[in-house]
C-alpha cells in the first residue's frame, strides 16, 4: 500500500529519537501510524509530534471528546481522509458512539451536541472557512457555553492544527492505515 507521494524513509534510516517514537506508538496502538511514517522525512517532525499530542493527549481546558469533535468535523469540511479516518476512530474510542462520528464527518451542523460541544464546532468551521470574517462576536458563544480566554485560545489552537495538518495530508497524498476502519 502506497503511504504517501512523497518516499517515505525506512525506520532504520531515522533518528535515534524518531525509531523510539514509532516504538510508543507499537507499544501504545499496535502500529505505526502512516502520518508519523510520512512525517518523519522532515527533521521538524518530532516538534510537530509533540506539539499534537500535547494539544490532543494532554491535560487540558476541553475534553478529549470536544477536542476530536472538532478534528473530525474540521477533516470532514477540508476531506482529508487520513484525519477523518483516525479522528472518528478516537471518538468512537472515547464514547462507544459511531453515528457521532459519523454525523460529524458528513454534516456537523446536523450533529446533536451538547452546547458547549455545539459552540466549539461551530467556532471551529468559521475558523475553517472565514477565518478572515471573524470578530471578537464570534467568541461570544463559547463565552456563553461557560469557556474561559483560556480554553478559547485552546479551541484556537485545536482549530489551527487541523487546518494545517489537514492541507499537509492532502497535499502530500498521506493515507489512513487500514487499523482505523471497523
Amino acid at each position: 500500500m502506497v503511504i504517501s507521494w512523497l518516499r517515505v524513509p525506512e525506520e532504520e534510516e531515522l533518528p535515534e529519537a524518531v525509531r523510539a517514537l514509532f516504538q510508543e506508538f507499537r507499544e501504545r496502538t499496535g502500529f505505526v501510524p502512516n502520518v508519523a511514517r510520512a512525517f518523519a522525512l522532515s527533521p521538524r517532525f518530532p516538534l510537530w509530534f509533540r506539539y499534537y499530542h500535547a494539544l490532543m493527549r494532554g491535560e487540558g481546558l476541553l475534553t478529549r471528546e470536544e477536542r476530536e469533535a472538532m478534528a473530525i468535523a474540521i477533516s470532514g469540511e477540508n476531506r482529508c481522509e487520513y484525519c477523518v479516518a483516525s479522528h472518528k476512530r478516537y471518538l468512537k474510542d472515547l464514547t462507544g458512539d459511531w453515528r457521532l462520528s459519523e454525523v460529524l464527518a458528513a454534516n456537523p451542523h446536523r450533529a446533536e451536541l451538547p452546547p458547549r460541544m455545539r459552540a466549539l464546532v461551530d467556532f471551529a468551521l468559521k475558523m475553517t472557512h472565514r477565518h478572515h470574517e471573524m470578530t471578537e462576536e464570534d467568541l461570544r458563544p463559547l463565552r456563553e457555553a461557560g469557556l474561559s480566554d483560556e480554553a478559547i485560545l485552546e479551541a484556537a489552537e485545536v482549530a489551527a492544527m487541523f487546518n494545517f495538518t489537514n492541507r499537509l495530508l492532502n497535499a502530500l497524498g498521506i493515507r489512513p492505515n487500514p487499523e482505523y476502519y471497523p
